[in-house]
């Protein structure tokens, strides 16, 4: 089977062998999904490879909802524009088979204006490179890892959709958080999930049962935060599709039933020397062992926690996950291996950094590793000190500033954030505002079955 990252010329040479009939040429969209086009691998070649073409897709891709509506209100793609496309260039770097597709190889792309060849500043990862390039400009390379949590059940996609998404069979009966009884019964979907990744050369660490039924979690090891943002998105669109072969489906919502808990992203993150050689968070003569860096980094963090939250949590759905006692957290605190503060401190010396525990696995990864950036830079360049560290219990500590509550709430403090403004541009800003105030416009406009059910008879 073929497995790995491919360089050009062993793509040409394997297309040229049958072994690959199919590129798939992708990006992100901004929910964090994988869209693009299924390019035969010897138009791929000759046109892209031999010809330095790209790929072209229609602009409303960046403008659009999970339902694929076009939406009202962005001034970079509209009606009256035309929808128009872009130009999909390849990112070689991320070029890899696909184990899991029959003769398939995909690689991701950064987006192109078709008249000025200027970067398209709204794309996702054009807005994590511009925050990279922001830490580089100050001598920081950043590394990040991404814990995502998902819920795998026994019905496939389509009999999940004919049941309408309703009492749906987790994969296990019982809670099984680290049990290997039975992960073992899940092992053969799981599997395939973690050499899948391994074998399209995403290097996988572990995988766990999590707290709730039929939960899981798979660890992909940590590097530049570009990077990781890319194995991400591709191990989440692969997990589903492995699932999907298997006659099997999961979620990655972050809060799929009130019964349950929620599925994290749980984000580390950490600043190294430029060259990436060397961790600047720890000082073994400091305070709880922070420098000077690592200080400013957390107290931006911990500072922007409540403007820059849709970026953590972009859907009505993300904020049913903030519930007391639930492992998600509330409370914009820090603690020292404390798993109730949102800010939670974890290992030492090279590996000292810090985990975020407030994303949820619907988070797009892009986003909330920039506006991770965004905040750690913004605590370094304005001197933010952290609060003090949080010893108990963070649920139930008062006066300490809390996630929003509601998407209506994350909306309006990330409208009028300044640190989001200044860090991504006032145009990139609109953009994202305007995503989110979709989203509310969106949900608004539904009546959902609790309301039939609390209202019928008794209104």
């Amino acid at each position: 089977m073929l497995q790995g990252m491919l360089d050009t010329d062993e793509l040409i040479r394997l297309v040229d062998d049958g072994e690959i009939d199919t590129v798939l040429v992708c990006f992100t969209d901004l929910q964090g999904r994988l869209v693009g086009k299924r390019v035969t691998g010897h138009f791929f070649c000759d046109e892209v490879l031999g010809r330095g073409g790209a790929i072209e897709a229609c602009v409303y891709l960046l403008a659009v909802d999970v339902d694929m509506t076009p939406l009202p209100g962005y001034e970079f793609a509209n009606w009256s524009t035309g929808y128009g496309d872009f130009r999909c260039l390849p990112d070689f770097s991320t070029m890899r088979v696909v184990p899991w597709l029959e003769k398939t190889a995909l690689v991701l792309c950064d987006l192109f204006d078709d008249d000025t060849g200027e970067p398209v500043e709204v794309s996702p990862r054009r807005i994590l490179a511009r925050q990279l390039e922001r830490a580089a400009a100050l001598g920081y390379q950043v590394k990040t890892g991404s814990e995502l949590e998902f819920f795998l059940f026994r019905e496939s996609y389509d009999e999940a959709e004919a049941l309408d998404f309703t009492g749906l069979t987790p994969h296990s009966s019982v809670i099984e958080d680290y049990h290997i009884f039975q992960t073992t019964r899940d092992e053969y979907l799981i599997r395939q999930i973690r050499n899948g990744l391994d074998g399209a050369g995403i290097p996988v660490e572990f995988s766990k049962g999590e707290a709730g039924k039929g939960q899981h979690e798979i660890n992909l090891r940590y590097t530049d935060a570009l990077t990781m943002a890319d194995r991400h998105v591709i191990y989440k669109n692969g997990a589903k599709e492995i699932a999907a072969i298997n006659g099997r489906s999961l979620t990655f919502m972050a809060k799929y039933s009130m019964d349950e808990v929620g599925s994290s992203c749980h984000i580390h993150s950490s600043l190294w020397n430029a060259d990436g050689t060397a961790s600047v968070m720890w000082d073994g003569d400091a305070p709880d062992h922070l420098s000077t860096p690592f200080r400013g980094w957390l107290g931006g963090l911990v500072a922007t926690g409540r403007e820059l939250a849709w970026m953590f949590a972009p859907t009505v759905n993300s904020y049913k996950r903030y519930q007391p006692e639930s492992w998600a957290p509330t409370a914009l605190a820090w603690g020292r291996d404390n798993r109730t503060c949102g800010f939670r401190l974890v290992g030492h010396g090279q590996g000292f950094r810090i985990e975020s525990r407030i994303p949820g696995a619907d988070a797009n990864i892009y986003l909330a590793f920039a506006a991770t950036i965004a905040a750690g830079l913004h605590g370094i360049e304005q001197g933010i000190e952290p609060p003090p560290i949080l010893v108990g219990n963070a649920y139930e500590a008062p006066d300490i500033p809390h996630v929003p509550w509601t998407l209506v709430e994350a909306i309006s403090e990330f409208a009028r954030s300044e640190v989001a403004d200044a860090a991504f541009g006032t145009a990139v800003h609109a953009h994202l505002v305007n995503t989110a105030k979709q989203e509310w416009a969106a949900f608004n406009r539904a009546v959902t079955d609790w309301e039939r059910r609390r209202n019928f008879v008794q209104f």
